[in-house]
């Protein structure tokens, strides 16, 4: 057995991928749009993934489109997707400062949690061992559920 992909129904491709690819920093591999059936597949991998997802299109996250207008709730349910990061207070900063809320603060040096325009947790984990605490994180207060 294989990881492949994990699929997330997106409400906004352009919000989405803004935030994906641009505050996020994933890579999109991949793209199918069908006419027919009315979506649009965007395959997205990590970075440091990003040649074994070109090779083996996998591991991926999967943005599904569907271009009737769908209300999509409960991505608390879904769980979340998790990635590793260099530097999760840089990358903390990083995000916040184009706006993404930081829902768990890397108040332990090590985990972070935000969320997707639609909902979907993201788990932030420092590669390694934790860094030591510091401020601003370190006395941050949690802001919504993740």
């Amino acid at each position: 057995m294989k990881y492949l992909h994990t699929m997330v129904r997106v409400s906004d491709l352009d919000k989405s991928l803004d935030f994906y690819c641009n505050k996020l920093g994933l890579v999109e591999t991949r793209r199918y749009e069908n006419e027919k059936g009315r979506f649009t597949l965007v395959f997205l991998a990590a970075p440091e993934d990003l040649d074994m997802a070109k090779e083996s299109k996998a591991p991926l996250v999967e943005l599904t489109y569907n271009w009737d207008p769908e209300e999509y709730q409960g991505g608390r349910n879904f769980g979340h997707l998790a990635y590793r990061v260099d530097d999760i207070y840089q990358t903390c900063e990083k995000l916040k400062d184009q706006g993404v809320v930081i829902n768990r603060p890397p108040r332990d040096g090590y985990m972070a949690f935000i969320k997707s325009p639609d909902g979907i947790s993201i788990e932030l984990l420092q590669k390694g061992e934790p860094l030591a605490p510091q401020e601003p994180w370190q006395s941050m207060e949690n802001t919504g559920s993740w």
